[in-house]
């Protein structure tokens, strides 16, 4: 028998191109390949042997809760801190313990039912025949009579003002929860389309809030920067509120790499300057890809192009990155020209 000839063998003939026609044309024998036993299947003191490794992690659960409790009861709203890393971790004894344990009790649970399922319960797959979406034509048929039944003994058709009354009562009904939602606080009102920056504010390095001059970025280099303006409004509002909205990212690139600016004469000397949150749902950005001035939100994968305008070439970001225009002061040190010309981060209700 020719080569053809066995692999159409290998297929009912209702699966090749026409029915029983015995077609030449190639196709994959339907079905799932032949199970295969795991050890636990073929070897009883090695099911067993699993057995007692998940009721151990099934009691060590138990052990853990326990100590949950009594971690509960033992440390009482303790101030008393561990330094575990100086200056970055030093929980309370309480947090730790009640951490500690409430999380090895749900890890020890999970471990233990992924091992279950993997060793010891039935993992033979079978193929189940998808059944049409659609009702039967009988039970449509059926419905349509419960319907059109209840709608006659409701009255409803006959009676016009109960049902122009309820038609009224049902589209006021959602006003006291539009109403309520209102009442959860003020309106942004401009906060969101502004922030702290405003003309000839330095931008400084984040952190060390040393102001920056052109010659500090080297070509092909980023930094991380904020407005110099930003540590004293975190004082006087005490939040963190302006930092969300004002951090910001100056690359440097050769003038000629430069595809497109969002304004005329927004850069110096190769600089541009682009607010550091996403356009998607607000994620920080940082992954930053030298050679083809890529710049990656890690969240999302939202991919935005900095030499072309912070355009956005891959992932569910919908706008650019907004650019700040900067210039350089008196003193030669990297300054606004102005606010951001469109909100930063995502988009919101009031926006236009």
């Amino acid at each position: 028998m020719s080569d053809s000839h066995e692999a159409a063998a290998l297929v009912p003939a209702e699966h090749n191109g026409h029915p029983g026609t015995g077609s030449d044309l190639e196709s994959i024998a339907p079905g799932l390949p032949a199970h295969r036993l795991r050890l636990t299947d073929t070897d009883a003191r090695a099911a067993q042997r699993a057995e007692r490794q998940v009721a151990i992690l099934f009691g060590l659960s138990a052990l853990a809760t326990i100590g949950f409790v009594v971690a509960f009861f033992a440390f009482p709203e303790s101030e008393t801190t561990i330094t575990i890393i100086p200056g970055l971790f030093e929980p309370s004894e309480s947090n730790l313990f009640l951490g500690l344990t409430l999380g090895l009790a749900i890890l020890f649970v999970g471990i233990g039912a992924i091992h279950w399922a993997k060793k010891l319960m039935v993992d033979e797959e079978v193929v189940d025949v998808r059944h049409p979406a659609r009702s039967p034509d009988a039970d449509r048929a059926e419905f349509e009579t419960i319907l059109a039944g209840g709608v006659q003994e409701s009255g409803i058709a006959d009676r016009s003002i109960i049902r122009r009354t309820l038609i009224g009562a049902l589209a006021l009904l959602p006003i006291p929860a539009v109403l309520l939602l209102r009442d959860l606080g003020p309106l942004p009102g401009k906060k969101l389309e502004e922030t702290i920056i405003s003309e000839n504010i330095r931008i400084v390095i984040d952190g060390t809030q040393r102001p920056l001059r052109p010659e500090d970025i080297p070509v092909g280099g980023l930094v991380n920067a904020v407005p110099e303006n930003l540590e004293e409004v975190e004082e006087l509002e005490g939040t963190l509120n302006a930092r969300a909205k004002a951090t910001l990212m100056l690359i440097r690139l050769r003038p000629e790499e430069i595809i497109s600016q969002q304004g005329d004469d927004w850069s110096v000397q190769g600089i541009l300057c682009f607010s550091k949150v996403c356009t998607h749902v607000g994620c920080p950005l940082g992954l930053y890809e030298q050679r083809s001035h890529h710049m990656l939100c890690p969240c999302h994968q939202s991919t935005f192009d900095l030499a072309d305008g912070a355009k956005v070439l891959f992932g569910p970001a919908a706008r650019p990155l907004p650019q700040l225009p900067i210039k350089l002061d008196s003193e030669g040190y990297i300054v606004a020209q102005s606010d951001f010309t469109e909100p930063v981060g995502p988009s919101f209700w009031e926006r236009g």
